[in-house]
């Protein structure tokens, strides 16, 4: 058996090497050729699976360790025989701590407090949902738009796309949808970005064509008006550097790729795989112990306080924006290099679950946040 793979998927090798002959290869490089004899294609969200890719191939598994699958032709493997799975939910938890790490940015640059503000949850998936559960313990007024979701349970939780645009803070967390009565390309475009209020914080860490570059760079060229949070880029990675240069933060589709995120995605690609060749699931991941671990709180301290604190010691978004901002002096053809590199040798990020905060004093709301972000407590 052979099995082409994705290099940039952790601990891969240790998961699938005793199933047959592993290929390893950057996901850019797996074409047509290199897949006429394999049997397993394992990929992450940059190879484009469909007939081009697949044709006269005998692979029969197609797997993806990650939660998006608009890279996928589902219905070309449907139509096909060839079995699919996807890592859902993997790394919900990395996308949403990216999330709340910009927000606690601006809530510092701009000294608010976070239940002041309202935010908008476009998408109320594994993402959405996480970003709206932390979001409500921090006493955020909550608007969420999820218009396939909202037909399917009809309850009463959802409101207009509009509406939420209208927020302090605005978040995508949708698929990409080419067409159809639920098309998210360009969700956000000429015709609605002006009903984001001014200083108003606008948040993609979903699919990069969900917001219309050129929309976007008209709005911030005309008014300046909005702090503005890019994970994803339209043509990535041959992202639009004139765009980059004029919002706050800019990074290189890491929201996810918190370590945990990774190893998860590993994990669920590994038991499909074992289902579909009906063996035994032998592998467990491994994951160190954080060393550096403890946060010190003190007396009476504010829930923005504690979360720059806690986002300083796990995740500080905006080092990854520092990482990326050299691009702009970079010629075209260097900066997509770039761009992969900082994907490829991105650094062990772990989620707050491995982290621990020394309260000195009860604090209600606070202990509940910190439940919901899964942060480990101690009394003092």
């Amino acid at each position: 058996m052979k099995l082409v793979i994705d290099e940039n998927i952790v601990q891969a090798k240790e998961a699938f090497s005793s199933f047959g002959e592993t290929i390893f290869l950057n996901g850019r490089e797996i074409t047509n050729q290199v897949l006429l004899d394999a049997d397993i294609l394992i990929v992450r969200s940059i190879t484009n699976v469909n007939e081009e890719l697949l044709k006269n191939t005998k692979v029969k598994f197609v797997a993806t360790a990650t939660i998006g699958t608009d890279h996928i032709d589902e219905n070309y493997l449907q139509k096909n025989n060839i079995q699919f799975s996807s890592a859902s939910g993997c790394n919900s938890y990395s996308v949403a701590e990216y999330v709340f790490s910009a927000i606690t940015y601006f809530s510092n640059k701009y000294n608010f407090d976070f239940s002041e503000k309202s935010i908008g949850v476009v998408g109320y998936g594994n993402i959405g949902t996480k970003v709206v559960k932390i979001s409500k313990a921090l006493g955020m007024k909550v608007i969420i738009n999820d218009p396939p979701l909202e037909r399917k349970t009809e309850t009463n939780i959802f409101s207009t796309l509009e509406e939420a645009l209208k927020c302090d803070i605005i978040t995508f967390h949708v698929p990409l949808n080419v067409e159809g009565i639920d098309k998210t390309v360009h969700l956000l475009n000429d015709e609605n970005i002006e009903l984001l209020k001014e200083k108003a914080i606008i948040i993609n860490s979903s699919r990069g064509p969900v917001i219309s570059n050129e929309a976007l760079k008209k709005r911030l060229k005309n008014k300046n008006d909005i702090n503005t949070v890019l994970d994803v880029w339209e043509t990535e990675p041959n992202f639009d550097s004139e765009l980059f240069d004029l919002i706050e933060i800019g990074t290189p589709h890491i929201a996810g790729y918190s370590f945990e995120g990774k190893v998860n995605g590993t994990k669920l690609v590994y038991e499909a795989l074992c289902t579909f060749l009906k063996v035994e699931k032998t592998w467990k991941p491994f994951l160190e112990k954080v060393v550096d671990s403890k946060i010190d709180v003190v007396e009476k301290e504010t829930v923005e306080k504690v979360f720059q604190k806690l986002f300083n010691k796990s995740y500080n978004v905006m080092d990854d924006d520092s990482l990326m901002r050299p691009s702009l002096e970079m010629e075209e053809s260097v900066k997509s290099k770039h761009f992969d590199s900082l994907r490829k040798n991105y650094k062990k990020r772990r989620e707050l679950n491995n982290f621990e905060v020394e309260l000195r004093n009860e604090d209600e709301k606070l202990e509940k946040t910190l439940e919901v972000l899964r942060v480990n407590k101690k009394q003092s």
